[in-house]
């Protein structure tokens, strides 16, 4: 889809092309001028628009384009797009580009025919603003990175394996300024990260702990550090999830995708700061060399753990994780993960949750949820939820070991990382909520692809 702007109204413009207007009305129409040019009145409604509700009528509009089969439209100028919102002309570029490829997408790799529609353009009429165009720029390289971990999340898990993940790492980022490593069972096991390894023993696939550094920054500046789940299929092991629950679990290394995305995306942008990706990738399996209840592990830090369910496997290979970025003395660790059936019970689908022992970067990630649309809540991380992590033969349980245990689940593993994150400044995101698109959001069924642009805002912004 190419975007772009022109000095042209809509009388100038080809007659093929089909223009659309908006309007304060609830349905939409077509209407023919005198000169045969087709303008379609598209109902915005009379609500007041804000920065939120102005992405979900982009996505709206892109249904309607899809409807039609449009291949090419003509869009108002930069004052009527805004619809009123108070907003940048970067920002709306960037909006408007960032959402239009995020609702155009579908995934369609396994179609033996592909029928969806694709738009190839998308003109703004009497608009001349560099801002706007640099928006739209910016927008989408976004929005195709996000895309772009969309479809390795999407992927399923008899083809997306943690060698085929570190693959695609290496393939997305193959061209761009980072430097993509990737360590076998073997250089995992000379880390002795007991976590990774105990979580991989279950599966014929070997795990792979996926290393992507770009340097955009100062030589001596502290890098940013993200850290995504990379579990390529999730049975829950010997504890094992019911059928229907395993259904989506090929996007258990959602977080991991999101960061690949993310990595590219801040290549693209030429951001000038020292960021870091890691993910820890294995598949939790069922055999008889899986790891079990009862079982005690030794990760990365020293630190041992009660094995008391192995379907808690995510905070285990992300434990491995945070220990490894310190080694990059790094002044912002995010790690990002679907974590917990339990963050979609306390906040339903509209945002992932926050957990960090931060105020001040609480309130940060919350404002750039807000400007990305990725947007986060926090949940509390008080020392009153520290006491639950306790082990009984090893220092640590990976799941709630006193009192009961279906209750404050997502805490609970935000409160286990945290003892893995002591060393410098973190956040965890549990983005389980927004792993699959919410109803209304007019999203294609499948990854989301949250929170690749809100990694990329902090790693520009923080």
């Amino acid at each position: 889809m190419k975007l772009t702007t022109t000095s042209k109204d809509v009388t100038s413009l080809p007659k093929e092309i089909t223009h659309v207007v908006f309007t304060q009305t609830s349905s939409s129409r077509f209407v023919e001028q005198k000169n045969g040019t087709l303008l379609f009145e598209f109902g915005i409604g009379k609500e007041a628009y804000t920065l939120r509700t102005l992405r979900i009528m982009v996505r709206k509009l892109m249904e309607e384009i899809k409807r039609y089969g449009w291949k090419s439209i003509s869009l108002p100028g930069v004052k009527e797009c805004a619809l009123g919102v108070n907003i940048d002309e970067d920002q709306l570029g960037e909006t408007y580009a960032y959402n239009l490829f995020l609702a155009q997408y579908t995934f369609s790799k396994y179609k033996s025919k592909n029928t969806e529609h694709r738009l190839a353009e998308v003109l703004f009429r009497t608009t001349t603003s560099k801002d706007f165009s640099e928006g739209l720029r910016r927008g989408g390289i976004i929005a195709e990175a996000t895309n772009i971990a969309r479809d390795i999340a999407n992927t399923p898990g008899g083809d997306m394996t943690p060698r085929v993940l570190a693959n695609d790492a290496q393939k997305v980022l193959k061209g761009t300024n980072v430097k993509v490593t990737v360590l076998g069972k073997k250089e995992i096991e000379k880390l002795k990260m007991g976590a990774i390894l105990g979580v991989a023993k279950g599966s014929t696939e070997e795990p792979r702990f996926i290393v992507m550094e770009y340097k955009g920054g100062k030589k001596n500046e502290a890098p940013i550090v993200f850290v995504g789940k990379g579990i390529t299929f999730d049975t829950g092991g010997l504890s094992m999830k019911p059928a229907d629950a395993m259904l989506d679990m090929h996007l258990d290394m959602t977080g991991g995708a999101t960061v690949i995305g993310a990595m590219r995306a801040i290549a693209k942008l030429g951001i000038k700061r020292n960021v870091i990706g890691l993910i820890p990738s294995a598949e939790n399996m069922v055999s008889g060399g899986s790891y079990r209840p009862g079982d005690v592990l030794t990760t990365m830090s020293g630190k041992t753990v009660d094995v008391l369910n192995t379907d808690a496997e995510g905070r285990l290979v992300l434990a491995d994780a945070l220990t490894y970025a310190e080694r990059y003395n790094p002044k912002l660790v995010i790690d990002v993960a679907t974590l917990t059936g339990a963050a979609l019970v306390a906040l339903g689908q509209h945002a992932s949750a926050v957990m960090t022992k931060d105020d001040k970067l609480a309130e940060t990630l919350s404002r750039f949820g807000e400007e990305s649309g990725d947007y986060v809540w926090r949940l509390p991380l008080w020392n009153e939820y520290i006491k639950y992590t306790k082990g009984v033969h090893g220092d640590l349980a990976n799941i709630q070991s006193s009192g009961n245990a279906r209750y404050g689940g997502a805490i609970n593993g935000g409160a286990f990382l945290s003892h893995f994150a002591g060393k410098y400044l973190w956040a965890h995101i549990d983005m389980a909520p927004r792993m699959t698109p919410a109803p209304g959001d007019y999203l294609a069924k499948g990854c989301t692809g949250e929170p690749t642009a809100l990694l990329v805002k902090i790693a520009e912004k923080y």
